[in-house]
């Protein structure tokens, strides 16, 4: 996906959100981009995989809600793996992973806080398709998200396609 975040956000200044700085890239992709589907998680990644896993991704982007924690890793390499080959574009992830330097390789967007070498709990507590707000901005599942080394930046509708019209 060819992604210009600068340029998308010139054009749609006023309808989109501008994220905070407060990401570093890990995976293979540096710029990437899609649909929003959320998952709300402390500490554990149960249901990240499961969504990950079960779902095929369709060029979305699962953007995971971790609170903020660098207690542990909600995603490794295994993990980065799974969500490339069922077709998500990226994870943007408010909170940790870990295999940094195996996650890098693999072609697929990633955005962390920062890395964590110890595991997630395992208990499956969480929650799908809620509103989540941080770095401040607001996403919900089913809007768009597009990032690049400039940024990210959140949307209600599919920019990329309103650009082509």
């Amino acid at each position: 996906m060819d992604v210009q975040v600068a340029d998308l956000c010139d054009e749609f200044i006023d309808e989109i959100q501008i994220a905070e700085p407060i990401f570093k890239s890990y995976g293979g992709e540096q710029a990437f981009g899609g649909e929003v589907s959320v998952v709300k998680v402390f500490e554990d990644n149960v249901l990240v995989k499961r969504r990950l896993q079960n779902e095929t991704g369709g060029g979305r982007v699962l953007v995971v809600d971790g609170g903020g924690s660098t207690g542990c890793a909600l995603m490794g390499d295994n993990v980065a793996s799974i969500a490339r080959d069922n077709g998500w574009a990226g994870l943007i992830i408010y909170g940790c992973i870990r295999d940094s330097v195996e996650v890098a390789d693999i072609p697929i967007g990633v955005l962390a806080l920062n890395t964590r070498p110890n595991k997630s709990n395992k208990e499956g507590k969480g929650d799908y398709d809620v509103q989540v707000s941080f770095a401040g901005v607001t996403f919900n599942s089913g809007d768009y998200v597009y990032v690049d080394p400039d940024g990210v930046i959140v949307a209600e509708r599919d920019l990329l396609e309103a650009r082509a019209q």
